[in-house]
């Protein structure tokens, strides 16, 4: 049945949700308020239309639940088709139901009044969340209200009525709620893209890590386009500033890279230089000064940077190349040498070994003269490994102390100079008592004690000296 006052959840008038039995040939049916409809077949007889299909109340994808009314409770439909509705106002007609009994006329027209129901709901949940629009949803309410006096539905209508006006007082009180969270988000909204702007503006400013800082500016792009409800003068001024300080970065960035190609190609000249160097180094066989050479080569090589990377590897490769043909030159003689220093060491421990037999205490020219050969076969010898040097070196030093001990020691006993010396202490012995028996005789006791007194001391001196002279 079509109800010219119905509407859907937006407060538009609808046509009747509910499917009508289509027409049959040689029959037709009609459901409307005052009206019945039968159908004659071809022979004549009158017979009942079909029957509709159960109907489920049509809502809306996300509607909030609503529990099926019991229309009973609010109406009737009488055994004549004729429906009826109970408000506080009293009983009114809604209609006539021809197309089935009484109780499938009162489950539908209950089923309508279930619809409207649901469109309060809807309209409700809408007020409560506060993102709907509040001016379009009292609009919907006033429209739903409007059009229950006249609604053909069986329900309770006074408690429809009142959620609409509670829906209709509350709409202005939700707006100012709406429009105070609207400024709110927009503050908030601002507040973030500020936050981003200056963020972004430091890092044109300050930042020297160019990846992480540009990744980081994708996202505050990101963000950005994620955040609305911005005053569109406001978001326009803040776009220029993140927009500027992103260019500028860039700008930046770019000069930094130019600069670091730049930069890197005359480490490449540098380095291509140096490998020359190197190559013209390395068949060398004056291993001292190449190897310093090598090392300042490489100090050279830190210095200069950076190259581009391919070109860097390159170069290094024929830079070690060189060193490498170089050393391992070098540890081949190095190899060889030590091999000759290992023999050297051992003919030297040759020597020692025969040097034990010297013994200057029997015949001291005859140990003097081995040890000079001895010597000089040591130095006809040549080099020894390093870590053998001290020890050799300090068992030949024994032997020369042991011959030269030896050869002191027959000097002091022999020498003329010495013997000489103690000769004249003892003549100034000689001098010192003379003069004390003199000054005895004379009657001059302290000049004899001061003479006698000098005597002893050069006497000492002379037992000194000849007692240095015998000594072996």
């Amino acid at each position: 049945m079509s109800d010219p006052n119905a509407q859907d959840r937006t407060g538009e008038p609808t046509q009747d949700r509910t499917p009508r039995p289509g027409p049959t040939p040689g029959a037709r049916a009609a459901a409307t308020p005052g009206t019945t409809a039968t159908a004659r077949d071809g022979e004549g007889s009158t017979t009942a239309p079909p029957k509709p299909h159960p109907v489920a109340a049509h809502t809306h994808p996300h509607a909030p639940a609503v529990p099926a009314s019991d229309p009973s409770l609010f109406g009737r439909v009488d055994e004549d088709g004729t429906a009826w509705v109970r408000t506080s106002e009293g009983e009114r007609c809604i209609g006539s139901w021809q197309a089935g009994d009484a109780a499938e006329g009162l489950a539908h027209f209950g089923r309508r009044y279930d619809d409207l129901a649901t469109e309060v709901a809807i309209l409700e949940t809408r007020l409560s969340s506060g993102t709907a629009d509040v001016k379009k949803t009292r609009a919907a309410a006033e429209a739903l209200a409007e059009s229950l006096p006249t609604a053909a539905v069986i329900g309770d209508l006074d408690a429809l009525a009142a959620r609409l006006e509670s829906i209709i007082e509350h709409s202005e009180e939700a707006a100012a709620l709406a429009k105070q969270e609207k400024e709110k988000r927009r503050a908030e909204s601002t507040a973030r893209k500020e936050a981003l702007a200056a963020e972004a503006e430091t890092i044109a400013a300050e930042s020297t890590q160019w990846k992480a800082a540009g990744d980081r500016l994708r996202e505050i792009l990101e963000e950005w386009k994620t955040i609305r409800g911005v005053d569109r003068k406001v978001d326009d001024v803040l776009w220029r500033r993140y927009s500027k300080a992103r260019e500028a970065f860039n700008r930046r960035r770019g000069a930094h890279f130019a600069e670091l190609d730049r930069e890197r190609a005359a480490a490449k000249s540098r380095k291509e230089e140096l490998v020359v160097r190197a190559e013209e180094l390395q068949h060398s066989t004056d291993w001292g000064a190449t190897a310093a050479a090598f090392r300042d080569l490489l100090t050279e090589w830190k210095a200069a940077g950076r190259a581009p990377k391919d070109a860097d590897d390159q170069l290094w490769k024929r830079f070690k190349g060189a060193q490498d043909v170089f050393f391992a030159a070098r540890n081949a003689a190095n190899a060889e040498r030590d091999a000759e220093y290992e023999e050297n060491a051992r003919a030297k421990e040759a020597l020692l070994e025969a040097a034990s037999s010297i013994d200057p205490s029997a015949d001291l020219e005859g140990a003097r003269a081995r040890l000079r050969e001895l010597q000089d076969q040591w130095e006809a010898i040549g080099k020894v490994p390093r870590e053998r040097m001290h020890d050799l070196e300090g068992r030949l030093r024994a032997v020369e102390k042991k011959v030269r001990e030896a050869a002191d020691s027959e000097w002091r006993r022999t020498d003329p100079e010495a013997l000489a010396r103690a000769a004249q202490f003892r003549e100034r012995v000689r001098q010192f008592e003379e003069q004390a028996a003199k000054a005895t005789a004379a009657g001059r006791p302290k000049e004899a004690e001061k003479a006698l007194a000098q005597a002893a001391q050069w006497r000492e001196w002379a037992d000194a000296a000849e007692g240095a002279v015998g000594e072996r």
